[in-house]
């Protein structure tokens, strides 16, 4: 297993990193596909929860001596690992695509995405800082000290296996916890292959621990644990709902990044040709697979035909094919996600959603094996309708029209979600206002989605609590601890 690579036309037996050891576990076996031709590429283990439970005691024994190096040593192996997965990019990017199905050229990008989280975790290994207080009392000052939480547990999502898993593992090791991670079962190879190379990047063994498995299962015992200490998690609404309920009973530290529903807001004032173009970028990529993605426009009735035609016109000459030839767009990750997605347009059409694209399902000629849907675009009547209110999570999108700013950004916070918003004006009154106006972790402001390893990736309402990225998501990896100290 270690150093594992992955060819075309091979089935890799892959096993869990345990302590050290890469083992097979005590369950039956899952079978991983190719979502662009349903080939299966390799199997991996359908761990117990006593496999689980074996990972997290690794870890916890492993924890002590990794939190005693100095930061600045933990730092150190991070870059390490970042060397070594540099020297292997190639190989780690085809990996995503033959598991996930995204287009090469996206899949290199996820590898420097892999590469910039490392480095930037490491990079913060002498900023860990704490506080000194004036105390009300003579001879007597109050220090704050930030310790590790002790045992991280990192649960990611299948759109993007490699960069969630390093966004959490780079600052977990450099504040001193130890690192189990639950892969995706649809998408595990990616993380898997990381963790294989911090082996080579010599951290020692059990601080980075690999289970794979039903989450149902898996998932469910680790968070249950006490075992657990910090539970990091990206994926669905619904999962990271679970999660916060389970982690409750140990009172667990939870950090969650959960699904979106972003508004993609375009005013009558706005560079329409540059709107059109980050709308397509942000709609499309990963066939609309990422949680910051435009899941639905509101558009200025001033500009809404030109932008709808322009949008329209786009939107049907991307190519979609095999993912290897890098293509705009590769297949839906599942079968499971392309049916949900047809069911969801067709609810909008009985609600009278006027379709403008109608692209849907692929499943002849060169798409008669795999997950394949295309581009599709509806006119919805109100801000009601399935695909305004549902996520979506593929290269659908809704649009409304609107008569001015007060009311698009009214029927964007008009949702149960908060992750990311896009706006897009020239009038420095309304970007003034933007950030007072929408409820949302994130905004982007005249240009497509793509957030910064120096910002904060944050959801308000369901799309989550805690966040990741820059000093404040490193600070999640860290708990307080205050000292009274008197010396008279």
């Amino acid at each position: 297993m270690e150093g594992f690579t992955l060819e075309r036309g091979e089935v890799l037996r892959a096993r869990m990193l345990v302590d050290g050891e890469w083992v097979s576990g005590s369950g039956g076996l899952i079978e991983v596909d190719n979502p662009a031709n349903e080939e299966v590429i390799a199997t991996i283990p359908d761990a117990t929860a006593e496999d689980a439970i074996a990972a997290l005691e690794a870890a916890q024994r492993a924890q002590p001596a990794w939190a005693a190096l100095p930061a600045v040593k933990r730092g150190e192996a991070v870059f390490a690992l970042a060397r070594e997965v540099e020297a292997r990019a190639e190989e780690l990017a085809r990996i995503i695509t033959l598991e996930q199905g995204k287009p090469i050229g996206q899949a290199r990008g996820e590898v420097g995405a892999v590469s910039m989280f490392l480095r930037h975790a490491a990079g913060r290994a002498r900023q860990i800082e704490g506080d000194i207080v004036a105390s009300d009392n003579p001879d007597e000052e109050v220090q704050i000290r930030r310790h590790p939480h002790g045992v991280v547990l990192a649960l990611t999502a299948w759109n993007y296996p490699a960069a969630l898993c390093a966004r959490k593992l780079g600052p977990a090791l450099v504040t001193g916890n130890t690192f189990v991670l639950l892969a995706h079962e649809i998408t595990p190879l990616s993380g898997m292959f990381i963790c294989a190379l911090a082996e080579k990047a010599g951290i020692p063994r059990g601080v980075v621990n690999v289970v794979t498995g039903r989450g149902a299962v898996v998932g469910q015992a680790m968070v249950e644990s006490p075992l657990s200490d910090l539970v990091t998690m990206t994926g669905s609404t619904r999962a990271g709902k679970q999660i916060y309920r389970t982690g409750a009973e140990t009172m667990k530290v939870v950090r969650l990044e959960l699904g979106g529903k972003a508004p993609f807001i375009v005013m009558e004032d706005a560079d329409i040709d540059k709107a059109v173009e980050a709308a397509v970028v942000a709609r499309y990529t990963n066939c609309g697979q990422i949680c910051t993605c435009n899941e639905r426009m509101y558009l200025h009735e001033a500009i809404a035909a030109e932008f709808l035609d322009k949008f329209v016109a786009k939107s049907k000459a991307l190519s979609i094919g095999d993912p290897m030839g890098d293509p705009d767009m590769g297949p839906k990750v599942s079968r499971v996600e392309v049916d949900k997605i047809a069911e969801m347009v067709g609810a909008a059409e009985g609600e009278g959603a006027e379709v403008l694209l109608p692209g849907g399902p692929l499943s002849e000629g060169a798409y008669d094996k795999g997950y394949w849907y295309s581009p599709t675009v509806l006119r919805v009547k109100d801000n009601a309708s399935t695909l305004v209110q549902n996520e979506v999570f593929g290269p659908v999108v809704p649009a409304l029209t609107v008569s001015s700013f007060e009311e698009a950004a009214t029927l964007a916070n008009d949702s149960a979600y908060g992750l990311s918003a896009y706006v897009f004006t020239r009038d420095f009154r309304r970007i003034a206002r933007t950030p007072y106006a929408m409820k949302f972790g994130e905004i982007y402001l005249n240009r497509a989605n793509g957030e910064q390893v120096q910002g904060f990736h944050t959801g308000w309402k369901e799309s989550g609590l805690g966040g990741e990225d820059g000093k404040y998501g490193f600070d999640g990896y860290l708990r307080k601890q205050t000292t009274y100290l008197n010396w008279g």
